[in-house]
């Protein structure tokens, strides 16, 4: 395993760790998984250089683009649950109270 591969393996561990620990707000929550897709988006961009296929060029575009809308989802949903509950904090957010 390359240094580049392991440095990939270490933020995407490190963006799981963080989602497990630090569970108090949902900004949190939701930089943590974004930090995880970048980790992913960055490993299979340089997967589909060093592999050279002409079908692994649209891999990272895809995957970009599902997460720019998983972003988009993440704040919605945390402006609604301001509004609603008047704080982002995920202890108040349970299937009873919504």
């Amino acid at each position: 395993m390359t240094a580049m591969y392991f440095l990939f393996t270490a933020a995407f561990t490190l963006g799981i760790l963080g989602l497990s620990m630090h569970r108090t707000h949902l900004v949190s929550a939701l930089l943590c998984i974004e930090a995880m897709m970048l980790a992913l988006f960055s490993a299979i961009t340089m997967l589909s250089t060093n592999i050279q296929l002409p079908s692994m060029t649209m891999t990272p575009i895809l995957l970009l683009a599902f997460s720019a809308c998983e972003a988009g989802t993440g704040l919605a949903l945390l402006v609604a649950t301001a509004r609603t509950h008047g704080a982002d904090s995920l202890k108040n957010l349970t299937l009873l109270q919504c």
